[in-house]
C-alpha cells in the first residue's frame, strides 16, 4: 500500500520490523498529508525566528524531516541563515531556540550547504568563503577570492569535495576539500559577473552564464577540467548556443540534460530549449557536445524580468515570473498555470510532494501534486500561508522546505529580517 501510494516510498528504513511498523507508518504519513494538503489552523505550529539586525540573503536547512525515513515529524529540524549583518546563524525550528551564532564580519551575500550536510559555506561582500560546521558553528576553513559578488556551487565527484565560485570578474575558481585549496580558476564571462552555476545530476560538467550580457552564451565545463586541471591543455569546455540567458536547471532525473530560459532576438520574446550534454572523448581528444532536444516559446509577461526556474522530474519543470506560477512539460506543454499572488513571486522551493511559492505580498502559497489525470502529474492550489502584517514586514524573499516544514524569510521595514517557519505535526 505504501508503494502504491508514494512510489519514492522507501520501507527498507523501517527495519526488520517493517511488517509491523508499516501500517503505524501508512497512518502517520497519510495524517501528516492531508493537514500539509488542508493547512488549517491547529495542524501546524508557527514561529518567529528573530536576531538578525540586517536583510537575510539566503537560508538552507542543516538537517530536515524526509520523507525516507520512519520519524517523518521529529523535533531536531535546524535551519541556517546567512544576513547583511555579518552573521550565520542556526535555528530550531520547531521551539525556535537559537543554536549558534557565528562571529560578526561584512556583510554576507551568499549562503549554500554541502551535499553531506556537514559543512555551511558563505561568502561576504569581501569575497572571503568560509565553512562553518553544521552542528556547532565552528570555523573550518577561509578563502579570499577579492570579488565582491560570488555565486557558490558544491559537489562531490565520488569521495572527493569541491567548491566552485563564480566571481565579479567573470572567472569560476574551484576549490578542493577541507582546507578549501585552489584548483583552478577559468574565464567565463570577462568583466560581467558570473550568477549562473549550476553542476549536472552525473557530476560531470558545470553550466556557467551571465544573465547581466545579452551577447555572452553560457558554457559547459568538464568537472575534470576544473578539479583536475592539466598544464599542458585548455579546460574542456563549450558554448551553449544561446544568448540573454535569464535561468537555467539541470534535469536531477536525467545525467546531464539542461534546460535554459533566454530571449529570442529581443527581450520579450522568450523561448526555454532543451539540450543534452554529453563528453565525447576519443583517442586523442575529448570534447563536450551540446545537442538540442527540444525547443518552444513561453506565455511569459514581456516585463517578467527575474524568472525562477525547478525541475520537478524528467518530464516537467516549474517556473515563476512576476505574480505567475507555470508548469510546462519538456514538449512545451502548459500543464498548469496560477495567479494567485497580488506581487510578485521572490522564491519558490519544489519537491516530490509540493510547490511552495514565497511573495512580495507577504504570503507563501501552497500547491500540492496529483495524479488524478491519468498518470499525468498535476499541480493543485491549496492554501496561503501568512506572514504577518505589512505595517512589520515588506514581504517575503526567500523560502526552503522539509518533507513537514517551510521556512521562509520576511524583509523587516526595520531592516531587520524576521524568518517564519510553519511545522505541520503529525
Amino acid at each position: 500500500m505504501c508503494l502504491q501510494r508514494w512510489s519514492f516510498c522507501n520501507l527498507a528504513v523501517l527495519g526488520e520490523q517493517v511488517n509491523r511498523s508499516w501500517k503505524r507508518y501508512f497512518l502517520r504519513r497519510c495524517h501528516l498529508e492531508l493537514k500539509m494538503t488542508k493547512g488549517r489552523a491547529g495542524g501546524y505550529i508557527c514561529k518567529s525566528l528573530r536576531g538578525h539586525t540586517g536583510r537575510v540573503v539566503g537560508l538552507v536547512y542543516l538537517q530536515g524531516n524526509s520523507d525516507q525515513l520512519p520519524d517523518l515529524c521529529s523535533s531536531g529540524a535546524t535551519v541556517c541563515s546567512a544576513s547583511s549583518d555579518g552573521t550565520v546563524r542556526a535555528w530550531n525550528i520547531q521551539n525556535g531556540e537559537l543554536l549558534w551564532c557565528s562571529p560578526v564580519q561584512s556583510p554576507l551575500t551568499g549562503i549554500v550547504i554541502d551535499e553531506q550536510r556537514e559543512v555551511v559555506i558563505t561568502a561576504d561582500s569581501t569575497g572571503l568563503i568560509k565553512t562553518w560546521k553544521c552542528q556547532t558553528g565552528q570555523e573550518v576553513a577561509s578563502f579570499s577570492t577579492a570579488s565582491q559578488h560570488c555565486t557558490l556551487l558544491q559537489y562531490n565527484i565520488k569521495n572527493d569535495w569541491f567548491l566552485s565560485v563564480g566571481t565579479s570578474q567573470g572567472s569560476v575558481s574551484t576549490l578542493a576539500g577541507s582546507a578549501l585549496t585552489k584548483k583552478s580558476s577559468i574565464i567565463v564571462c570577462d568583466t560581467f559577473k558570473v550568477n549562473v552555476l549550476i553542476v549536472s545530476p552525473d557530476k560531470k560538467c558545470i553550466m556557467a552564464g551571465t544573465k547581466d550580457n545579452d551577447n555572452i552564451s553560457p558554457k559547459v565545463i568538464s568537472t575534470e577540467s576544473l578539479t583536475s586541471p592539466s598544464e599542458d591543455e585548455d579546460p574542456l569546455c563549450q558554448s551553449v548556443p544561446v544568448t540573454k540567458c535569464q535561468a537555467a536547471v539541470f534535469i536531477h532525473t536525467q545525467p546531464a540534460r539542461l534546460a535554459i530560459i533566454h530571449c529570442k532576438e529581443s527581450l520579450n520574446n522568450k523561448a526555454l530549449t532543451v539540450f543534452d550534454v554529453s563528453i565525447k572523448k576519443a583517442k586523442y581528444k575529448s570534447e563536450i557536445q551540446v545537442q538540442q532536444v527540444e525547443s518552444f516559446p513561453l506565455t511569459l509577461d514581456s516585463r517578467a524580468s527575474h524568472i525562477l526556474l525547478e525541475a520537478k522530474d524528467s518530464n516537467c519543470i516549474v517556473l515563476a515570473a512576476d505574480q505567475q506560477l507555470w508548469v510546462y512539460s519538456l514538449k512545451g506543454a502548459v500543464l498548469a498555470s496560477f495567479k494567485e499572488h497580488t506581487m510578485p513571486i521572490s522564491s519558490i522551493s519544489v519537491d516530490r510532494f509540493r510547490v511552495v511559492t514565497a511573495s512580495q505580498d507577504l504570503s507563501l502559497r501552497v500547491l500540492t501534486w496529483s495524479n488524478k489525470k491519468g498518470d499525468r502529474m498535476t499541480l493543485e492550489s491549496q492554501y496561503h500561508l501568512l506572514g504577518g502584517s505589512h505595517t512589520m514586514s515588506r514581504g517575503f524573499t526567500h523560502v526552503s522546505c522539509d518533507y513537514s516544514s517551510i521556512v521562509a524569510s520576511a524583509e523587516g521595514n526595520d531592516g531587520k529580517d524576521v524568518l517564519k517557519a510553519y511545522s505541520f505535526t503529525c
